[in-house]
């Protein structure tokens, strides 16, 4: 992992603006509410078991075949963005994995990457670039929607840390564990932070973000990435 300072290189002219109409794409909507569950456990031999949905369709797993939260779909405008009332501190489930899966923007679900690699936005404590490994559940950004995604997201600041990362792997997954208590199938495990995709306890997760490896990466502030994406010719 490299986390030194440098410049961007120079090529082409891009527009960096703060828009407070827009509403981040990855954002939950009012009337988007949690679907029910209808959750069961299957065994699978040597004391395991596996969670699904009694009605699962293939859009409830995601490519390494973990089990998601389901969550309405509100009503869409006529570019098929979302609409309704932003819920802020919530990111819908699907719209984030979509986003962190495709590595394209939280704001507008464009493409996301740069010549140098993808942007990632992290709130002051809530990443720590010295640790090992670097862990993010927020979606990259695009240059276009870099101030705005830092004025809008509430677990932002005006200044946060800027990861310009070459590689962002996928790492794991935000959920919880299930298991039966008292006869019903229910959380019984609530990890402390994301789990890696392979760990014993994914067979029975019900994931709700997924969370990605920042790799190797160059440390910025906004007003230096800014100054330099506002100066490239």
């Amino acid at each position: 992992m490299t986390t030194t300072r440098s410049h961007l290189l120079r090529t082409r002219k891009t527009t960096v603006y703060s828009d407070a109409r827009v509403i981040p794409f990855v954002i939950q909507r009012e009337g988007e509410e949690a679907a029910p569950d209808n959750l069961r456990l299957t065994p699978i031999g040597g004391g395991r078991y596996r969670l699904r949905y009694a009605d699962e369709d293939p859009r409830d797993r995601d490519l390494r075949g973990v089990l998601w939260a389901r969550c309405g779909f509100g009503p869409v405008d006529d570019e098929g963005r979302p609409t309704g009332r932003p819920q802020w501190r919530m990111m819908h489930p699907l719209r984030q994995r979509g986003c962190m899966q495709t590595l394209r923007c939280q704001v507008c679900a464009g493409p996301a990457r740069t010549p140098w690699g993808w942007i990632f936005l992290a709130g002051p404590n809530s990443v720590d670039p010295s640790g090992e490994p670097v862990l993010t559940n927020q979606p990259p950004v695009c240059p276009e929607h870099v101030r705005t995604a830092a004025e809008l997201c509430p677990h932002l600041t005006a200044e946060p840390v800027v990861f310009l990362a070459r590689s962002a792997p996928l790492y794991g997954v935000n959920g919880v564990g299930y298991g039966v208590r008292d006869g019903n199938v229910q959380v019984v495990e609530r990890p402390d932070g994301p789990i890696p995709y392979g760990h014993p306890l994914m067979p029975t997760v019900l994931a709700s973000q997924m969370v990605r490896r920042i790799g190797a990466f160059r440390l910025l502030s906004l007003a230096e990435l800014c100054t330099e994406l506002e100066h490239v010719a």
